[in-house]
This record gives structure tokens, sequence and C-alpha cells, in this order.
């Protein structure tokens, strides 16, 4: 009987992801097992997946503890979505930033947020490792929680077990690109690879034309178009390729668009296309919204609509346990899937997924300034896994060095000074760096 466990089960995201295992045609029986450190929030989610298993009507049952000890054995899948102290450290990773001239929209995976968040969140992880390595240790991980290139990448580093990185950036980016283009999406071809959240859509295609010529000219004439995704659609002009992540977060892992004001006020507009603290100014509103849903659906003022969505937890579930293949873009070690990329880090490429697991497929070469972009961010998560790992904070405090946007803002002195001041703000969440 298939058993999937999710740990942080109090996320938003746990509503989804029981949805669409649920709605796996054929697999009729089986276990949901659920986490979270916050009694409350675990109590609520073990509602809400009651009740959806019951408009399924599926054999499912669900389990759930504080203690993960008692719900991890027997789990085939293990479903990571933690979240370290986001409340308490949400502001400082925005505003102590800020006042060194580092200007962030998201802040949860490059930049002084994204290390932080690194900091943070690496130590629990590490300790829920090693209890899935005791207690499941033929599970897989399907690991979503940001920063999700430093997170699976320590995972490598932490066990053998199967682990894979999952993100909807491309599904959701290969449909917009259609919409941008007005052509159906099952008649779109492309191809994507690179890192989370900068994988390039290296081709589009319809009907044997290339796209690109045709998405350029019409940025050139639609001024309306290029509003919709001011950061992206300018990048692909000088850059050649359309970039996997939305405009906001994609703005903080290069360098060339919020280093200065009048950058910011050009590309960097509103909501997620790059408005100015966007994340730490309504995350905290966001999440309390999310609950109150929660709580409408279980007093039955909401209905469950139990659409699937794009994710692909329950993809690789299907394709695992009924011998379904399947592809899915995952986040894995390299060992040479692009070759002009560090074979030791975490890369984002097609996965080929069927009874014997997930098995990524060999890409070959990005063109060399996009693989340039990828290794600059590529090194910036080594060293903040390597900090973690190996509890040494100079090694933090290098990875903020070499950051693309903090680097393009910063000198030196001033990097070690606002690393030393989000370093005390944060101090008890971070483990033992020293």
């Amino acid at each position: 009987m298939t058993k999937v466990t999710i740990i942080g089960a109090g996320s938003f995201f746990t509503h989804n992801i029981v949805i669409d295992i649920l709605n796996i045609e054929g697999l009729d029986k089986g276990v949901i097992g659920l986490v979270d450190i916050d009694e409350k929030r675990l109590e609520i989610a073990h509602r809400l997946v009651e009740k959806v298993i019951a408009l399924t009507g599926k054999d499912w049952s669900v389990t759930s503890s504080i203690n993960r000890r008692e719900v991890l054995p027997g789990s085939n899948f293990v479903i990571n979505q933690i979240e370290v102290a986001g409340l308490s450290t949400v502001k400082h990773e925005y505003e102590i930033p800020l006042k060194y001239g580092v200007n962030q929209c998201i802040g949860d995976t490059m930049g002084p947020g994204g290390l932080f968040k690194t900091l943070r969140t690496l130590p629990a992880w590490r300790d829920i490792v090693a209890d899935i390595n005791e207690l499941c240790p033929e599970t897989t991980i399907l690991n979503y929680t940001n920063p999700m290139s430093a997170v699976t990448l320590a995972t490598t580093r932490m066990t053998d077990i199967p682990v894979v990185g999952l993100c909807h950036s491309i599904q959701n980016t290969s449909r917009q690109l259609a919409s941008y283009l007005e052509v159906p999406y099952e008649e779109l071809k492309w191809t994507a690879a690179g890192i989370n959240h900068m994988s390039w859509f290296l081709e589009l295609n319809y009907k044997g034309e290339d796209m690109y010529p045709v998405l350029k000219e019409r940025i050139a004439n639609n001024p309306v178009l290029l509003a919709k995704d001011p950061v992206r659609l300018d990048a692909m002009k000088y850059l050649g390729s359309f970039v996997s992540e939305s405009s906001g977060h994609f703005s903080e892992y290069i360098p060339y668009y919020r280093k200065r004001q009048d950058l910011i006020d050009k590309h960097c507009s509103t909501g997620y296309n790059g408005a100015t603290g966007f994340y730490a100014n309504n995350w905290p509103t966001w999440r309390k919204e999310s609950d109150e849903d929660i709580l409408k659906i279980l007093s039955g003022e909401s209905a469950i609509k139990l659409e699937s969505s794009h994710e692909y937890a329950a993809t690789i579930i299907e394709g695992m346990i009924k011998n379904t293949p399947q592809v899915i873009y995952g986040n894995v070690q390299n060992k040479g899937l692009i070759e002009n990329l560090p074979s030791y880090g975490v890369v984002e490429v097609a996965c080929l997924v069927d009874r014997n697991g997930i098995q990524p497929c060999h890409f070959g070469k990005l063109p060399e300034h996009l693989a340039a972009l990828c290794r600059s961010n590529m090194a910036f998560f080594e060293l903040a896994v390597q900090a973690v790992l190996e509890n040494d904070k100079e090694k933090a405090l290098y990875a903020l060095t070499i950051d693309p946007l903090t680097s393009a803002v910063c000198s030196l002195a001033e990097i070690k000074e606002m690393f030393e001041e989000l370093f005390e703000a944060e101090r008890e969440f971070i483990g033992d760096l020293r």
C-alpha cells in the first residue's frame, strides 16, 4: 500500500498535493502521513485531508503527528515543504540588506535573503534526513522547499536516498510562452535546461517555425506585452533565451536590474514582476489568508475544487507506482547531464519516471553565456551548503561576497558588515555556525 508522508504539512501546499495524489487513476488505496511542528496547523491539515479523501470516495487514510518518527516508517515517498522560522526572519532579511542598497523582491533563493534562509533551513532538514535514513531508507525524497537548489544539493551530501527537487516554473513558464505567442500549448515544442529558477528555453518551435523571432517582434511592437513580464522579456532580447522563473525572482539572480533605482523603476514594476519587498511585505498576510481559506473549506463555507494542479509530485508517484512512464523536469545532481556546469552541483533537466525511479536525461551544453550565469548561482549554493555542513561561518560570508546582486551593489567591506548584522539578528535560527 502506497504511503506518502508530507513534512511541513501545515503549508498551504498540502491541499494541492493531496488532491493531485488522490486524482491518480487506479491508485485507490493508500496512506497520507502528515508532520508539522505547529500542532494547530497540523490539526487543520489533517481535517482538510480527511475531507478531500471523503469527497473522492477513495480508500485512503490519513495519519498525523508532531513527532515525525511516528509517521515516517513505511513511507514510499517523503515530500519536504518545511519553512523554518520564516515569520520571525522575513523582515530582517529584507530590511537589513536594503540599508546597504541591496533591493530584493522575494529574497528566498539568492541574495542575503536566500543565504540566510539556507542557513536556517538546512540544520533542521539535516535532522529530518537523518530520521528518513533510519526509518524509511527505501523511500524517494521529493523536495519543494526553497532555496530549491541548495536544499536538494545538501540532501545529496547527506544521504544516498534518491532525491529530486520539484518546482512549477518550467511547466508554468512553458504555458506562459504559448500564451504570449498565441499558439496552442499542446502544439508548442520546447527544450529547456539549466538550474532551478534559471532554466533556459533554448528552443521554441510551432509547426516547424522558430518562434523566438516572432516573440521578439511582438514585444517590440507591443509595450503592453512587455509590461506583463518586464525583466524576462527584456533579458531575452539581449541573452537570446527566455528564462523559467518570474521577472521578480529572476531580477535577483543576475546583476543587471536591481543595482540602481532607475533600473528598478524601469524594469521591476509591481507584484511578482519585481516590486521592492514584495515577499517580506505580503507573505505574513498571504499565510493568514491561506489559513482562513482552509477554515472556510472545513466549515463548508467554500467548496473544494478537485482539479489537479501542474505540480510534479503526483506525476512521479503515478509513474513509479503504476509503472506508467512520465516526463518531468527535476532538480538533480548534475553528474555530466549539462556538460558545461559543475558535475557536483544540482541542475534542472528533463527526467524519465517509471518503476525504476527518476532517471535524469543527458542534455549536453548550454550556450556558454547562459552557463556562466548559472555557474555564478551554483557557486553561491555550493558555499552556502558547505557553510552549514561544515559549520563554517566564513564560507557563508564568502557565499554572499559572490552573490550577483549583492556584489553589484556593495563593496566587500559593506558585504561583511551586512552579513554580521544579519547574523546577529538571526543567530538563534541558524544552527552552529562559527
